[in-house]
This record gives C-alpha cells, sequence and structure tokens, in this order.
C-alpha cells in the first residue's frame, strides 16, 4: 500500500483536492494553499510537496479541506484514494527511465480518477484526451478559440463567458501560471468561494525559487533559474516565455526523452546552447547545426561559459528539460549552485 492511500483512509471525511499534471503542481498547489486560508478555509499543503500526507494524518490539526499534490509515481499504488475535487493541469512525456512508454505514464496520472463519482468535480485543461469521467468537468484554457469553462480573452479571465478578473488582479502574469491559478479559482469555486475573495486571498503570491526565477541582472544580462524544470514540457513553456534572445544552458541525467521536436523552438529563441550532464553529448550532436554549442563539465562553469556568449540584453536561461540525479540530489540543489554561480559572477563581465 503507498503512503498516500495509506495516510488519506483515517482523513478520508475531509474534502481533499487534488492536484496532478506534469507541470505546475507546486505552484498550484501553493496557489490553492494560499487562497483557501485567505479565504478563511484552513488548509495545508501537502502530498508531493510540502508536508507528507502521513504526517498531516497524525498531525492532530483539524483543517476545512486538504490541498494534495499528487504524483504518478504515488497513484500507481491507491486503491480507494477519492479526492472530492480533482485537478488535471496538463500531461506531456516525461518519466521514460520508469515507464516503459508514455501510454503508461499517462495510465498511473489518470488514475487520480479512479474512484471519483458524480458527486465529484474534476478541473481539467481543455483538450486533454481523458475521454469520458465519472465525476462532473469544469474546464479552463488561455488557448484562443478553445472553448472552457474559465478562458483568457485578451487581458480577461471569463468564467461561462463573464468576466470575473483581469490578468493585472493575478499575482502571475505569464500564460501557463494563468492557466494554474485558473485551475485555483475552479476549484474555490467548487468549495463554495467567491471570486472577489479568492483574488484577494490570492494577493502577494510569489513562486518558490528554481521556477523561472530572475536570479540577477548583470551588465545588461538577465539570469534566469529554472532549474524545477524537469522534463521537455517545461522547458518548452519556459523558452515561449521568454522575449529576449537566450543563451540556454540544459543537461542533465538521460530519461530516454526525444529532444528532436525542439529544433524549431531552438532557432527561433536560442542564439546559444550550453550543455551539461550525461546528456550533454546528445544536446550538443542535435542542435550544433543550429546554434553554437558549448559543453561544461559543470554548472559553474555552464554559468560561465553562457555569460561570454551572451550579449546585453539577452537572458541566460537554465532551464535543464530533465532530471538533475546525474549531478545532484534534486532539482532545488541544482537550482541553488546555479544562483551562486550567477551570484558570484565578476563585475564587469567582459564579452
Amino acid at each position: 500500500m503507498g503512503e498516500i492511500e495509506f495516510a488519506w483512509r483515517p482523513i478520508k471525511e475531509v474534502p481533499t483536492v487534488a492536484i496532478t499534471g506534469t507541470n505546475g503542481k507546486t505552484t498550484t498547489t501553493e496557489l490553492m494553499e494560499r487562497m483557501f486560508n485567505g479565504c478563511g478555509h484552513r488548509t495545508i499543503a501537502c502530498g508531493n510537496y510540502g508536508h507528507a500526507l502521513s504526517e498531516v494524518a497524525v498531525s492532530g490539526e483539524t483543517y476545512d479541506l486538504l490541498t494534495v499534490e499528487v504524483s504518478s509515481f504515488q497513484l500507481e499504488t491507491i486503491t480507494s484514494f477519492r479526492p472530492r475535487v480533482a485537478v488535471w493541469l496538463n500531461f506531456a512525456p516525461d518519466h521514460l527511465d520508469r515507464y516503459p512508454d508514455n501510454e503508461a505514464y499517462f495510465a498511473a496520472k489518470k488514475r487520480i480518477f479512479d474512484y471519483m463519482t458524480p458527486n465529484d468535480v474534476a478541473i481539467i485543461r481543455a483538450g486533454e484526451p481523458l475521454g469520458e469521467l465519472q465525476p462532473r468537468v469544469v474546464t479552463f484554457t488561455t488557448e484562443p478559440d478553445v472553448e472552457a469553462d474559465f478562458m483568457l480573452y485578451h487581458d480577461r479571465i471569463l468564467f461561462r463567458g463573464e468576466k470575473i478578473a483581469r490578468v493585472s488582479d493575478l499575482p502571475l502574469h505569464e500564460r501557463h501560471n494563468i492557466e494554474n491559478q485558473m485551475a485555483a479559482l475552479a476549484a474555490g469555486w467548487v468549495m463554495g468561494l467567491a471570486f472577489e475573495d479568492m483574488l484577494e486571498g490570492l494577493s502577494g503570491y510569489e513562486p518558490a525559487r528554481h521556477r523561472c526565477e530572475v536570479v540577477s541582472v548583470v551588465n545588461g544580462r538577465s539570469y534566469i533559474n529554472d532549474s524545477k524544470a524537469t522534463n521537455l514540457h517545461a522547458l518548452e513553456t519556459c523558452l515561449k516565455s521568454q522575449d529576449a534572445p537566450v543563451v540556454l544552458i540544459a543537461g542533465g541525467k538521460e530519461k530516454g526523452l526525444d529532444y528532436s521536436p525542439f529544433r524549431s523552438l531552438i532557432t527561433e529563441k536560442v542564439t546559444a546552447l550550453v550543455t551539461i550532464g550525461e546528456i550533454a553529448d546528445k544536446l550538443s550532436a542535435l542542435f550544433s547545426d543550429l546554434v553554437p554549442c558549448r559543453q561544461a563539465p559543470s554548472v559553474v562553469a555552464a554559468v560561465e561559459i553562457a555569460t561570454q556568449l551572451a550579449a546585453p540584453r539577452q537572458s541566460i536561461v537554465f532551464s535543464p528539460g530533465t532530471s538533475s540525479f546525474d549531478m545532484f540530489s534534486g532539482y532545488a540543489e541544482r537550482g541553488n549552485v546555479f544562483r551562486d554561480a550567477v551570484l558570484n559572477l565578476p563585475t564587469p563581465v567582459l564579452n
């Protein structure tokens, strides 16, 4: 029996909002924790992020609801886990070092809905190929010309055609984070909260480190720490959010992922590539005909090389696109090494 299943059983009477997806789980979990607590509904971020669910179960604390991030690994071993609200943010290829193919990874994630009933609610990104689900469905999207309950129209957030907020009313303005906030607002609406109260509850939120975090701007060069990008979807999201030309630092553990679909995005966004880790050779070979490629033996060396390759008004983006376990204990350690390397750069930086 997995820990999520084991811990949930004694506290299953507490309404559970469970969040899954290839990317954005932690940000959305943090947003919901802040929003619900700000609206007077006591909750705690737990599960795959924050406190272990078993720690919450034995704490003796009383909560109005639980905000539980769940990974595909955790969902593999559920046998009755039934959230009141399940949030499906997105799906993209990942973890092919664990699963035989993308279909097996998808099937593990989709288990979040297995024990839900028509009395429960699934909040899903419009267009996700989930088929028929037992719970009622609420949808969200920022894609133009795609119908959903929550939609982005110019600078306005619409719920079933009615404006509930402007993008400027939200703490995060990037397109992927607008979707994360839509998912949080949808969960709050299901739980009976008013949009005005939810927006006030979200105000002041700042994302955790390692998620497109601007570490510093040195001599006109922006250094962005996206160490949390442990898969291709996260890397794609980060690159698409960049307006300035990018010198990209990427690479890490070999997970069996196919980077070839990135050739057009690399051509569009990236002026030079610095590769690290187990897949450094693979990435350099794949993209060297498109942009200058350099290999680095460490993250510190990668920062130094990228600095020399970047011109003023360009961004040095650390978005590895794979996991960190070939060199580090996790993405946080990897991101901290990048941050320290940037903060210790000599000034001025010479081309």
